[in-house]
């Protein structure tokens, strides 16, 4: 039995449910809540080029949040970023996974560049490429490795073994890359944009409505967005994080995200197959000061394909029991 529908199945079931969703944003069916206060610019009904964030887009990339050791600079020169692209490749070749030609690929590609510039980070805000945690984000860190090796029962597994989020850096915010599923589609009407991360298919609903956020009890999966336009680019501000996206992972990083965490997002067209992605993160009791990245989303063939999780179904059941028969090898 196929596990992905092929060929014009593909294509048919893309497009049904790009139309569907496009049918509830422009209803409201999807809306967070009323409007409140004056309804700041939007985008025209018929988006220009540069508003349209429309299409299937990817951070799929050898960059990461923060900057290895092997980098002393944000911008890598040229010559350097191509003879790592090479050597890469060349191992890849030599190694080839069959799920690689997939559309959730492990092939990361190359380094991200930005106006032409090979970016050794996301990260541009601390200058030396390194997440300013507090003291007690440190910690608290060290706490939470400790926790991870938890397997008393479901509460205690992380939110993507229990199928209840993907990885939540690339669902974000902020919407960082991984080693797989590092696609999303964007939906646009006048009023809202949906963001359809491939990883287990979440979506963010973002109005472009002048509203309050919600009250701090409600901390919905993604935190609560609101969006507005400032000229040609979407500016996104994010509160109320779910407590379950508290501990996100980014490749080798770690991200760590308080009650009273605001992340501003901005996209901003810059050609026809690139939008730039800036974000600031802004959470005193995690960081020191606030950090800055930015980041090149590139147009995707797409569509995407479905993303089942199965880990609940599955992993998790296995995951408890291993560590019931480790408490019973424990017992003398």
């Amino acid at each position: 039995m196929d596990v992905f529908p092929i060929g014009d199945e593909i294509l048919g079931a893309f497009q049904i449910r790009k139309a569907v969703c496009a049918a509830l944003l422009s209803l409201g069916l999807l809306a967070a809540g009323p409007a409140f206060g004056e309804v700041p610019p939007r985008a025209p009904a018929a988006a220009s080029a540069a508003h349209s964030l429309e299409g299937v887009w990817t951070n799929r990339s050898m960059t990461t949040l923060e900057r290895r050791e092997a980098f002393k600079t944000l911008v890598i020169p040229q010559a350097e970023a191509t003879r790592r692209e090479r050597d890469l490749q060349l191992a890849r070749e030599k190694d080839v996974n069959p799920i690689d030609q997939q559309t959730e690929s492990r092939d990361a590609g190359g380094f991200a560049r930005i106006r032409g510039q090979a970016r050794a980070s996301w990260l541009v805000d601390p200058p030396d490429g390194k997440l300013p945690f507090t003291p007690a984000a440190r910690e608290a860190l060290e706490k939470t490795d400790a926790l991870g090796q938890d397997y008393s029962g479901p509460e205690a597994r992380e939110a993507p073994e229990r199928c209840l989020m993907g990885i939540g850096t690339v669902a974000g915010p902020p919407m960082l890359n991984f080693n797989y599923n590092s696609n999303y589609q964007f939906v646009q009407t006048r009023d809202y944009v949906a963001i359809v991360v491939e990883m287990n298919h979440d979506t963010r609903i973002i109005p472009l409505q002048a509203r309050r956020h919600m009250p701090q009890a409600l901390r919905p999966w993604m935190g609560d967005s609101l969006g507005h336009w400032e000229g040609g680019v979407l500016v996104v501000e994010t509160t109320n994080i779910n407590p379950g996206q508290r501990l996100q992972r980014s490749g080798g990083a770690r991200i760590l995200l308080s009650p009273r965490a605001k992340v501003v997002e901005r996209f901003t067209r810059l050609g026809a197959d690139q939008i730039l992605y800036e974000f600031t993160v802004d959470d005193p009791p995690n960081y020191t000061q606030p950090w800055r990245g930015e980041m090149a989303l590139h147009r995707a063939a797409g569509p995407m394909f479905e993303y089942a999780c199965h880990e609940g179904n599955y992993s998790l059941a296995n995951i408890l029991a291993g560590g019931r028969r480790a408490d019973r090898a424990a017992v003398p």
